[in-house]
């Protein structure tokens, strides 16, 4: 069936708008939290970014961490996301 839901664009998940996700900035870093769903919980999830000599640099930052709700996951991503700045700064990027 979902051959044929996509064939005829009654593919449910096409429809639903992306979301545009806003960066925390953090001594010079974006951090995009970007919560993952995996089954019927949600993974810490997302990117780190920083612009180095005209070069936008990223390093994804994925965890094993998982919780029921999208906004507790992207809680703990933001809260992670700054210690390893604090304790690696640019070299998340080498």
């Amino acid at each position: 069936m979902g051959f044929f839901s996509k064939l005829f664009g009654l593919d449910k998940e096409s429809e639903q708008p992306e979301t545009v996700v806003e960066p925390v900035d953090y001594q010079g870093f974006q951090i995009y939290a970007e919560a993952k769903a995996v089954s019927s919980q949600f993974q810490v999830n997302g990117r780190i970014c920083k612009e180095i000599d005209g070069e936008l640099k990223t390093h994804d930052f994925i965890r094993s961490d998982l919780f029921m709700m999208p906004e507790d996951a992207n809680e703990v991503m933001l809260r992670k996301a700054r210690m390893f700045i604090d304790q690696m700064g640019e070299g998340i990027f080498d």
